[in-house]
């Protein structure tokens, strides 16, 4: 066991009695504890506490809005509960761990580190004693019930997430807190700068086609491409920069 991951002295926040970390109910009031994250230190601390005990800061202030929000987890088939978790809102399944994020909101988080810190903070980073274990199997979209794509985020990530092109993405267990430090070492980033690579690679390669067979056709006599438009058939590959499907 890790230092990080030792089980330290914090206060209920119900109460305010000091718990061992790795307790799920309080001794003295006996209101159920869960560990999570400091956005700020890493340090842990308990859900619903104010402020982190190691370095002071505000904790994330996550808000059940709705206790069965729309659409169930695709793995356990149990309703998913609607949070909000500063400003970003996010359905989780209270049993195995895993969220469904809409699209626009994925799209967000991936572009702020507030938020990244926000949810890193409320998810934390240790393993879902309920989590499923990691199995290839193609799951429901708990919005339209369409069966999801499979993608290695950002192609080289190596954590593989549920897609739904219409409605959103599926996190089991354990993902999202890896796509968050995928993102904060640079991951994200060096992907987006090979795609550009990639696709200034492919114009450069087009125009000198066009240029050749340009040359080929006007001593051939066959035609002025000079004056035609630039033709672009064979190229029109879309490039995501998040997801490889």
């Amino acid at each position: 066991m890790t230092e990080q991951t030792k089980p330290v002295a914090l206060n209920c926040p119900n109460c305010g009695g000091a718990v061992m970390s790795d307790r799920s109910s309080c001794e003295f009031c006996r209101s159920r504890l869960k560990t999570v994250g400091c956005p700020g230190c890493l340090g842990l601390m308990f859900l619903g506490a104010k402020f982190c005990s190691n370095c002071g800061r505000k904790a994330s202030a996550a808000v059940v809005i709705d206790e069965k929000a729309e659409g169930d987890c695709p793995r356990c088939r149990r309703p998913l509960q609607l949070l909000e978790i500063d400003a970003v809102r996010i359905r989780e399944c209270g049993r195995c761990g895993g969220f469904w994020s809409a699209t626009e909101t994925f799209e967000e988080l991936c572009s702020s580190s507030e938020q990244q810190a926000s949810v890193l903070g409320f998810v934390g980073s240790d393993a879902h004693p309920n989590a499923h274990p990691a199995t290839i199997s193609y799951v429901p979209c708990p919005d339209c019930g369409e069966l999801m794509n499979r993608s290695n985020f950002a192609r080289s990530s190596g954590v593989i997430i549920d897609i739904c092109k219409q409605h959103g993405v599926w996190f089991d267990a354990d993902e999202l807190p890896k796509i968050i430090a995928f993102i904060n070492k640079g991951g994200l980033s060096r992907q987006r700068e090979k795609e550009k690579i990639a696709i200034e690679d492919e114009r450069r390669k087009l125009r000198d086609d066009q240029r050749r067979m340009a040359m080929i056709e006007r001593r051939a006599g066959l035609t002025n491409f000079e004056n035609e438009p630039e033709k672009r058939s064979g190229v029109g590959r879309v490039i995501s920069f998040l997801f490889d499907v």
